[in-house]
């Protein structure tokens, strides 16, 4: 097999097709349904899900929730502005962040946020302008970051959203991630009442979103580049219903990347079988891999050159894929977080 290099998984996307806010209704987004083994194509609405599901599958949705994690600060000593974007809490007080501007801020360099009720000191450098910070603050941190801190938007998405509620999931339950499991954003609690209706079940997992969603692919070949890691959680009972659902003959449907990338790690981990299981995963799923727990699942747009067009590549096929975002991109479906969706089978 040829080494595959990033430009491989590159298209051109008119900058109009980059969805800037959520549509009113969730569910009422677009959804192109793929058969990965036939390439036949289905142009339809994410209500429209419920129809691609059979009675005996479980659809597994990621419950982590997106933390106010941009924070604005200064330098006392200096008075220079600092942003601070939260990724993963590494222990006790101490997080992995991004940082800007990131060259000036080294290594003991101290931070006030509002009115010094948050303060932090930086305790390592870390690449691609990531810093190790320590917080200090009297009271409950997260309480202090729902009052000093805002929701984190993509940098591609310009416009101010006007309900912070609609970056969340409506079973967005766990506190953690820098960004949002965005495939879940088209689930309403009214639809998902449907699917459990027609005997389906609903399993959760969680997996905190972290540095990966951020960070670029800068190596030209692919199998050089090395993903950060990300925590998750899959309990007894979600393991138990997954197991029933298999032994019974039903699919397992995942919502989005995250559930995917837990899945696979798990499966991965115990030789494609499923258990409970928590820790951190820096699982690159890119063509060649050998999948081993998800038969179908529900994704949004992904960036060009990214790891997320890898992934879903790995499953489809590379022209494939390719293939159905060009399709997309002629019938002006939305892209990325806040756009329209896929469902490959």
């Amino acid at each position: 097999m040829t080494e595959l290099t990033v430009d491989d998984f590159d298209y051109d996307l008119p900058h109009e097709l980059i969805a800037q806010t959520p549509i009113k209704e969730r569910d009422a987004s677009r959804l192109l349904v793929l058969d990965h083994k036939t390439g036949e194509m289905e142009d339809k609405h994410f209500y429209n899900i419920i129809d691609q599901l059979h009675e005996g599958d479980a659809v597994v949705m990621n419950n982590s929730r997106v933390m106010p994690a941009r924070l604005y600060g200064i330098k006392p000593d200096t008075g220079g502005h600092v942003e601070v974007l939260l990724l993963n809490n590494t222990e006790g007080d101490t997080w992995e962040t991004l940082v800007k501007p990131a060259k000036r801020i080294r290594p003991g360099t101290v931070i006030k946020f509002g009115d010094g009720e948050l303060t932090a000191t930086v305790t390592e450098e870390l690449e691609h302008g990531g810093r190790m910070i320590e917080f200090h603050y009297d009271g409950i941190f997260l309480e202090i970051l729902e009052k000093l801190g805002e929701t984190p938007l993509p940098p591609y998405i310009k416009e101010k959203l006007d309900d912070p509620e609609r970056y969340q999931t409506v079973y967005a339950k766990e506190n953690g991630s820098a960004a949002a499991p965005t495939a879940g954003l088209h689930w309403t609690k009214e639809l998902l009442q449907k699917v459990e209706d027609k005997g389906i079940k609903l399993v959760y997992l969680t997996l905190h979103v972290g540095l990966g969603t951020f960070r670029p692919v800068d190596e030209e070949k692919i199998e050089d580049h090395k993903m950060h890691s990300e925590f998750y959680r899959l309990d007894e009972e979600s393991a138990k219903v997954l197991n029933d659902v298999r032994k019974n003959g039903g699919r397992i449907v995942a919502t989005g990347t995250t559930s995917i990338r837990t899945l696979e790690t798990i499966g991965t981990k115990f030789n494609g079988e499923i258990k409970a299981d928590s820790g951190w995963t820096d699982i690159f799923i890119k063509p060649g891999y050998d999948w081993k727990v998800v038969d179908a699942f529900i994704t949004n747009f992904h960036l060009p050159k990214s790891t997320l067009v890898m992934l879903v590549a790995s499953f489809t096929g590379r022209d494939t894929i390719l293939n159905a975002y060009k399709h997309a991109i002629e019938e002006k479906y939305r892209f990325f977080s806040f756009g329209d969706a896929m469902f490959i089978k």
